[in-house]
This record gives structure tokens, C-alpha cells and sequence, in this order.
């Protein structure tokens, strides 16, 4: 066994590795960039390197600083957790040529597993059915559009080097595939340093369901039953569950043999995960994805259902131990399900386009566990969320005898999981996990984009613009002892009349600001303020001008309206397009003095991995523009300024 491993990696993959390398008594060495100084990975680990400034590619993604601080700090081996390096070849095979083991497959599992072209015919090779799809590898856009008319619409673009539904493109009209194409180029060359891509069919109303593998290196390869993870947004999986009410016992084996021996198939090491899409209609009819040739951020729910700890099992095999169990002796007990708080802005006026990276700093932290709870968190108080980095942020985890007691935890979980100063999607989360065709087991991969507008508040409840209008109210009450002058008491009170409190102008983002007169009864504290309207009474936790009940969480601010005016009348007759979300410009595509037209893509901010198109409101013309390609902007900078036309009638 190991003395001493480098967990390449940070957040909460960081810290759960940590936690299981202390429970076998090994030395941990984290290491961070400079925006993760900090960090609670870094404060948890026995020890800590930096290995560079904040973005990634001079970080986390430098094999030759990583390996630095292994050399420096004498490990033996190095987890990579997940994202970052956990899939790259080359830095697997760099680990071994410094005399360091790389807890994971080896370099040609990861090559030829991590390049989805290769995998496909690998796998189809030995006896697993694959989704039909373009043939070869590095297809010009063109071979790629062709590809896709031949298959026939609908088809999902997919990069060829990654996982985690970045780059993904479900195109329905032949009329939009070239610049379909061009973004999951740009978003795979982001993510993965690589924007070789295939197309596949498009199969309707899927499920996702993906079985976990472990293999040693004595040829031993199990399986340790499924979870469903058909719960998505953008393609990116928001909830994952152990094991899925779509499987009998007879298609549990059967993709389990499947994935056993696409594991075989390359001659894998270590835990991994074999992905399949499946009919909602005829789950016998499966089909090989990919296989992620790493620990899956999900992996939590197949751990409490068979009482394994996969990190553990990693470290062994990779340190030469044989799997102790045979594939009759996994059992699966029980329900897990697990939903991933994420840093999104969800507003209320946009819906399904309202999901938008946050960042901010922490200023108030309570996370769930306990009973059946577990919660899987990088987090702390004072912790900078930016936008250099994914935006998940940590896993809330909840397990019962029965898929209805391990769902209603879950749900009370989230309502009472607490982070302000950073917008979450926990409270969504919570609502997505009532949802009447969740709660029934009746999932697809379209469901969550489907039922969305549904799940997001309309409008801010009153009571949240109560407790803000308490917490002012309360500031501005007279402190101390003795005599106080009752005109300084801002009860609104008058000779004759009925109380008054003054009115305050509030606002938060993404809705209409609004004036707000107290009408309650009030109880505030430094932490949490209780207000009670119409003999209900709401409480809610507080952290600076932030306001969290039920996972949910609201930064109230004051609104000036004459400051409002006065901005908009600087911009009279023109309508400045501001960034969504703090980071960085990739693309612009005008240029000051072009004409648009209503709709059309004039620029791309990227953040956390994720595009966004910023686009024209109306047909006019390019008056102002602020930015250029590589542009750092910040929420609501202001990009560029598109002066209107005047509408011209017969």
C-alpha cells in the first residue's frame, strides 16, 4: 500500500479522496492554484503545493507541475479524481514514466475508451450493441453535415474526447447544423483541448443508464449494478439514482455481462463506467454510449446501495490487490439518490433560459447529513465561487430502504441545505424531485427541459420582500438604553392615523423591482428573520443583503429609481447588451457600424465551461462594442450598444 498520494484535482472530488486516503492511513497531498489558496481541499489534505495562477491550463492541467509536487513531496501515486487530467493518456503515461503510479486504468484503456469513434468499434467488436452514427475519426464539418442527413434528422453531436454533456448538440434542422457544428467545436475544444467530433442518432424520450464496473489486474472484472441518470439539463445530469425502476433482473444482467465486457474489451483497471441509452419503451433494446474510464461524480449512490467505498477499491487495485468479491456476491440494498447543487442563476422571468453560471463569495453555509444523508462538499464559508472552473459545487445524497423514503429525504435535504452568497439551483432541485413523473419513476432524458418553465418560481413570493423590508425596518430602529425619542422610531406613526412604516424601494435579479411596505409582525436576528403575513409565519436565513428558506435563496438590494432612469435615459433610443454571467468572451461576430437583425448571434461569453450566445433584441445597428475576443467581463458589464431602427410602415 501507498505512503503518500497526490490528489490531482480540487472541490469536492479533492475532499472526498482525501477522506477515504486518511481512513486508510495514507498521507494526502492536495495541491491548488491560486484561486483555491484556501480552499477546504486544501485546508483538509495533510499537506498542500501550489502549482500555479488561477486558470486552469496553467494549473490543474499542467501534467509538468502536478508531477513537480508529487516529486516534492514524495507520493507514490496520484488520484485524479475527476474532470481535469482523470482522462488524459498522456498524463497517465507521464505519471508512469516518473516512477508514479496512476490511480486509474492505464494509458491505452484511457486512449482508446476516451476517444468515442475507437471506443465504438472496440466495444461493437466484442459483441455490445452501439448507437448507430458517423464512421471515422477527424471528420471535416461538411463529412460531419453529411453524416447527418444521411442518418437522418433528429442527431446529437458529440465530441469524441470527452464526457459530462459539454459540446453535446441535439440538432433537429438541417438548417442550423453548420453553426451547431462550429459551437460544440469551440465548447469541445474548451473543455477537452480537442474538437474532433461524431454524430449519432437521436433517440426519443431515452433513458440513460450507466453500470459501474470494477476490474484488477489479475483479470478480474465485476459489476456493481446500474444508476439511472436520466434526469438532465443541457445534457448534463442534475440527478443520478441507484438502481433504476426501469431495469428487471433479467436487463440488469444482461447490460451488466455488456459492460463487464466492454471493460474486457480493453483490458481495464480500476472503476469505471460503462454509459448505455435505452428505449424508455423496450429497455432491452440498450446501446453503448461511452465508457468514462474514471470515478463518475455520481458514484456516491452505487457506494451506499452496495456498501462499498469505490475510492478505496481504486487505491487498492491500484497497488496491486486482487477485488475480494466475486459478481455473486454484489448485492444491491436499498435506494440512493443524489442531486448536484450547482452555481446557477435561475430567474424568474426567462424559465428554461434563465440557468446561467453564478459565482460569489459563500457568507453563510449549512449543508444536510445525518439519517440517511450524506452531503459531498468542496465548500466553506468564505469560499470565492468564480468562473474559471466546473460549477458544481457539491452533492447532497440521501438513501432509504425503499425509492420513496430515499426521494422525500432527499427533498427535505435540499430544503435544508443553506448557501448565500452564491446563487444555487438547490431549491430547483427539490421541486424537480416532487415532480409527479419523478416521483413515479416515468424519467427521460427530456424531461427536466420539458417540465421546466413549471419548476421555476413566476414571481418572487411576498414574503421574501417582507423579511428584506424587516431587516431595513430593523436597521433603522434606535438601539440602547434610556430614553428614546420617539420620532426617531420608524413605526410611520401620525395623530389620528393608522400606522405607516415607510415603503422600500427593493429589487432582485431577474425580476421587476418592486416598493415594498411592511405589513407583518417582524422578528430579526443577526442570522435569521421571521415574518409572519396573513397568520403564516415564514423563516428565513440570513447572510448580508441574502435572504434562504427551502433550498432556495434571493439577494434583495435596494433599488434606486431615479439612479434606473438615469441609466436608461444615457442609452435612449439604443439597448445595451450586458454579459449574463461573469467570464470570459470567446467569439464576436460584428463589428461597430454593422447592421443586425432581430435574433441574430452578435457574441459568445463563456463561463464554467458553459457558451452562451448573446444576441440582438432588434434589428439596428452596431453603435458601441466594448469587448474583444479573450475579454474578461463581469455580471452585467455592459458588451455592446445596438441603436434601433426606426419601424417604416406603408
Amino acid at each position: 500500500m501507498f505512503d503518500t498520494v497526490l490528489v490531482a484535482n480540487r472541490g469536492e472530488i479533492a475532499v472526498r479522496v482525501v477522506r477515504t486516503l486518511k481512513s486508510l492511513g495514507i498521507r494526502s497531498v492536495a495541491v491548488f492554484s491560486d484561486a483555491d489558496a484556501d480552499a477546504r481541499h486544501v485546508r483538509e489534505a495533510d499537506t498542500a503545493v501550489r502549482i500555479g495562477p488561477a486558470p486552469a491550463a496553467e494549473s490543474y492541467l499542467s501534467a509538468e507541475r502536478l508531477l513537480e509536487a508529487a516529486a516534492r513531496t514524495g507520493a507514490q501515486a496520484v488520484h485524479p479524481g475527476y474532470g481535469f487530467l482523470a482522462e488524459n493518456a498522456a498524463f497517465a503515461r507521464a505519471c508512469a514514466d516518473a516512477g508514479l503510479v496512476f490511480i486509474g486504468p492505464s494509458a491505452l484503456s484511457i486512449s482508446l475508451m476516451g476517444d468515442k469513434i475507437r471506443a465504438k468499434t472496440t466495444v461493437r467488436q466484442a459483441g455490445v450493441p452501439v448507437v448507430p452514427g458517423s464512421n471515422g475519426s477527424g471528420l471535416t464539418d461538411d463529412q460531419l453535415a453529411e453524416a447527418a442527413r444521411e442518418i437522418g434528422m433528429p442527431v446529437l453531436l458529440k465530441p469524441s474526447a470527452g464526457g459530462g454533456g459539454k459540446g453535446m448538440r441535439l440538432v433537429r434542422d438541417t438548417a442550423v447544423l453548420a453553426d451547431e457544428i462550429a459551437a460544440a467545436r469551440r465548447e469541445a475544444r474548451a473543455a477537452f483541448g480537442d474538437d474532433t467530433l461524431l454524430v449519432e442518432r437521436w433517440i426519443d424520450r431515452p433513458r440513460h443508464i450507466e453500470i459501474q464496473v470494477l476490474a484488477d489486474s489479475h483479470g478480474n472484472v465485476i459489476h456493481l449494478g446500474e444508476r439511472e441518470c436520466s434526469l438532465q439539463r443541457r445534457h448534463q445530469k442534475i440527478i443520478e439514482e441507484a438502481p433504476s425502476v426501469l431495469l428487471d433482473d433479467r436487463t440488469r444482467a444482461a447490460m451488466g455481462e455488456a459492460a463487464v465486457q466492454a471493460a474486457r474489451s480493453c483490458d481495464y483497471r480500476g472503476a469505471g463506467t460503462v454509459e448505455f441509452i435505452v428505449p424508455g419503451t423496450d429497455p432491452s433494446a440498450y446501446y453503448f454510449m461511452e465508457m468514462n474510464t474514471r470515478l463518475q461524480v455520481e458514484h456516491p449512490v452505487t457506494e451506499l446501495v452496495t456498501g462499498l467505498d469505490l475510492v478505496e477499491w481504486q487505491v487498492r487495485v491500484a497497488a496491486g490487490e486482487r477485488l475480494p468479491l466475486t459478481q455473486d456476491g454484489i448485492r444491491l440494498t436499498g435506494h440512493a439518490v443524489e442531486a448536484r447543487i450547482c452555481a446557477e442563476t435561475v430567474s424568474v422571468k426567462e424559465g428554461a433560459r434563465g440557468f446561467l453560471p453564478s459565482g460569489g463569495t459563500v457568507l453563510a453555509l449549512h449543508e444536510p447529513g445525518g439519517d440517511g444523508v450524506r452531503t459531498d462538499s468542496g465548500l466553506s464559508e468564505g469560499t470565492e465561487v468564480g468562473s474559471l472552473y466546473d460549477p458544481m459545487l457539491s452533492k447532497v445524497i440521501a438513501y432509504g430502504p425503499d425509492r420513496a423514503t430515499a426521494l422525500r429525504k432527499l427533498r427535505a435535504a435540499l430544503a435544508d441545505t443553506v448557501t448565500l452568497g452564491v446563487p444555487t439551483n438547490a431549491g430547483f432541485l427539490r421541486r424537480l424531485l416532487a415532480h409527479p413523473a419523478v416521483v413515479a419513476g416515468e424519467l427521460d432524458t427530456g424531461l427536466v427541459e420539458r417540465e421546466v418553465d413549471g419548476l421555476v418560481p413566476a414571481e418572487v413570493p411576498e414574503e421574501v420582500y417582507e423579511a428584506a423590508a424587516a431587516v431595513r425596518l430593523d436597521a433603522l430602529t434606535p438601539r440602547g438604553e434610556g430614553w428614546t425619542d420617539p420620532f426617531s422610531v420608524p413605526s410611520g406613526w401620525r395623530m389620528g392615523c393608522e400606522p405607516a412604516p415607510p415603503a422600500f424601494d427593493l429589487r432582485v435579479a431577474g425580476a421587476e423591482p418592486v416598493s415594498h411596505r411592511p405589513r407583518g409582525t417582524h422578528m430579526v436576528t443577526a442570522d435569521q428573520v421571521s415574518v409572519t403575513l396573513d397568520g403564516v409565519r415564514h423563516t428565513f436565513h440570513r447572510a448580508g443583503d441574502w435572504l434562504g428558506r427551502d433550498g432556495d435563496a434571493w439577494q434583495v438590494r435596494d433599488h434606486d429609481p431615479v439612479e434606473a432612469s438615469l441609466s436608461r435615459a444615457a442609452h435612449s433610443g439604443a439597448d445595451s447588451l450586458t454579459a449574463p454571467m461573469p467570464g470570459t468572451v470567446t467569439v464576436v461576430k460584428v463589428a461597430v457600424g454593422d447592421m443586425v437583425t432581430a435574433g441574430q448571434s452578435l457574441l459568445v461569453v463563456e463561463a464554467m465551461k458553459m457558451e452562451h450566445v448573446v444576441s440582438a433584441p432588434h434589428a439596428g445597428t452596431v453603435t458601441e462594442l466594448d469587448v474583444s475576443p479573450g475579454t474578461t467581463v463581469a455580471m452585467d458589464q455592459v458588451l455592446a450598444v445596438i441603436a434601433a431602427h426606426e419601424e417604416v410602415t406603408e
